[in-house]
C-alpha cells in the first residue's frame, strides 16, 4: 500500500538523519563567543556529512537545547528559521523540523522553511522529566490549518522519551484511538532517551494497530538492529550511531552514515 513516504522519500523504509543543532540564544549552554555564525556553520556541516553518506532525508531540530521546554520562547524557532534558511539550497533531501517539545512552534518553522514533515508531541498527557506535559492536538490540527501548513506532514511521538503517559491504557488501544481521533500522518516509536534502542515488541504493537498510518522507529537504529526494526517499521530516525563514536554529545561521522545506509539498501 503506497503512502505519503513513498510521494516524499521516493524509496522503500527511508532512512531519516538528525541534524543536532547546538545549543541557541537563550539556552543554558549557548556559545555566545560564537554565536548565531557558529551554530550555521556546524549546521552546514552536519548537513553535508549526512548527504555524503547518503540518507533519505534530515530532520533537523534543537537538540542541545537542554533542558527542553513544552512551550519555547520566540528566540528559539526564529533562530532556527534564520539557520534553515542560510543552508537551505543546499538541503538536496526532503527536510522536516523539531522544536522541542513545542508542536505549534514546529508547524510554523515548517511552514516559514517549506519542511515536509514535522516531528512532535502532538497528544496525550505526560509525566516527565520537564514537568507536566499536556496538549491540545484540536487547537494544534486548528493552527496547522489557519498558517497554511495543511501540507506538513505530523509525526506523532506515540512512545514519548524521557515521560508515561498518565492514563491507565495500553500501548495497542492507545494507537487505535490516536489513528482514529486525531489522524497523525505517522507514529514514532522510541525508547527512553536519545540513542536508547527501541524495543521491536512495542514497535510490533504499534504497527499491528496502526492501520495505513506509517510507523517509524525513532531512536537506537544501528546497522545490527536495522534489519529487525525494518520487520515492524516503515522508516528510521537516526541520530545517535551517525556521530563520532556513537557519542550523542559528537559530530556526524560519514563513514558511520555509510555504514548504516548500506545495511538500509540491502533490507529494503
Amino acid at each position: 500500500m503506497n503512502t505519503w513516504l513513498d510521494d516524499v522519500f521516493t524509496v522503500t523504509k527511508p532512512i531519516i538523519g538528525m541534524c543536532h543543532l547546538p545549543a541557541l540564544p537563550g539556552d543554558p549552554a549557548y556559545d555566545r563567543v560564537g554565536g548565531v555564525d557558529a551554530i550555521i556553520a556546524h549546521a552546514r556541516q552536519e548537513i553535508s556529512a549526512l548527504q555524503e553518506g547518503g540518507v533519505d532525508g534530515i530532520l533537523i531540530s534543537n537538540e542541545f537545547s537542554l533542558p527542553y521546554l513544552t512551550a519555547t520562547e520566540p528566540i528559539t524557532a526564529i533562530t532556527m528559521a534564520r539557520v534553515i534558511g542560510e543552508i537551505r539550497s543546499e538541503l538536496a533531501v526532503p527536510f522536516g523540523v523539531n522544536v522541542l517539545w513545542d508542536a505549534v512552534r514546529s508547524i510554523d518553522l515548517a511552514v516559514a522553511t517549506g519542511a515536509a514533515f514535522v516531528r512532535e508531541i502532538f497528544t496525550g498527557v505526560y509525566a516527565s522529566d520537564f514537568g507536566l506535559w499536556d496538549t491540545t492536538i484540536g487547537k494544534t490540527a486548528r493552527h496547522r490549518q489557519s498558517v497554511s501548513g495543511d501540507d506538513v506532514r505530523l509525526l506523532f511521538n506515540i512512545v514519548p522519551e524521557a515521560a508515561s503517559y498518565l492514563a491507565g491504557r495500553d500501548l495497542a488501544s492507545l494507537t487505535r484511538s490516536t489513528v482514529f481521533n486525531c489522524v497523525p500522518d505517522g507514529l514514532c516509536v522510541s525508547g527512553l532517551t536519545a540513542g536508547a534502542p527501541t524495543d521491536t515488541s512495542t514497535l510490533g504493537i504499534v504497527k499491528e494497530n496502526a492501520g495505513g498510518t506509517p510507523v517509524f522507529v525513532n531512536t537506537g537504529v544501528r546497522p545490527d538492529t536495522l534489519e529487525e526494526s525494518m520487520r515492524y517499521a516503515d522508516a528510521g530516525i537516526v541520530g545517535t550511531f551517525f556521530k563520532k563514536d556513537g557519542q550523542f554529545e559528537n559530530a556526524v561521522d560519514v563513514s558511520r552514515v555509510k555504514d548504516l545506509m548500506g545495511v538500509a539498501r540491502s533490507v529494503r
